[in-house]
């Protein structure tokens, strides 16, 4: 089994992040370590990673930069990056190791919403499969990079958002990147609060512009005033 380091941002997350941890600690095949990077310096974030007994760093309020905070921290052979407000499958780690002895050097896992599910998830699932399958993956399907090609790449941009897309595109050009059939399961708020199509019409806007030139921090700005984090 890899030797892996979860990487887990965080900001005014907590409730979210307190079950992760508790689902991280009852898989089969445990992290080796986790590492959470803090962008609120919460006392209940605080509380929560003593609680579990993991490691907790503090960073500014920017996803890139936290992930980045937490890579170089890491002592892993692999790095696996969380969402706070992801849930997991069975046996993720078996899942990673599997992908990584049949060659591959990173992936993602199968976007899947968490219940409650709208009939609407049945249509966005497939669609966001077929995307990343052409385009990339993005952070809430559990990124996981053997930590050398981490390293060789460049890491994470520095960015509030997209940040893995510079990281996605280097590390298919080193090697094997796959999709598992494990699914990861995503927080469905979001796209109830704010209309299935209409959350994902101005995801789908937001990617445009920024492949058109864009500057993510321009962008996340839009994203935190139109529909919200």
């Amino acid at each position: 089994m890899v030797k892996c380091s979860v990487i887990i941002p965080c900001y005014h997350d907590d409730g979210k992040l307190a079950r992760l941890l508790g689902q991280l600690q009852q898989l089969p095949n445990k992290p080796s370590e986790i590492i959470v990077i803090d962008a609120a310096n919460s006392a209940c974030c605080l509380n929560i990673c003593k609680q579990f007994r993991v490691q907790r760093l503090v960073s500014e309020p920017c996803r890139g930069q936290q992930l980045r905070i937490g890579a170089i921290k890491a002592t892993g052979d692999v790095l696996w990056f969380l969402h706070a407000d992801a849930q997991l499958s069975t046996d993720s780690i078996r899942a990673i190791s599997s992908a990584l002895a049949r060659g591959a050097i990173g992936g993602y896992f199968h976007f899947r919403f968490a219940k409650p599910r709208g009939w609407q998830a049945f249509i966005l699932e497939p669609a966001i499969a077929l995307r990343c399958r052409f385009g990339v993956p993005y952070g809430d399907q559990g990124i996981f990079i053997k930590r050398s090609v981490y390293q060789q790449t460049g890491g994470h941009a520095p960015w509030p958002l997209f940040e893995e897309v510079p990281l996605v595109r280097s590390a298919r050009r080193c090697g094997k990147f796959v999709p598992l059939s494990e699914p990861i399961f995503i927080d469905s708020r979001r796209w109830q609060r704010d209309g299935w199509w209409r959350r994902t019409w101005h995801n789908r806007k937001l990617a445009w512009n920024f492949m058109c030139g864009a500057r993510p921090q321009e962008l996340a700005a839009r994203y935190r005033s139109k529909i919200g984090s």
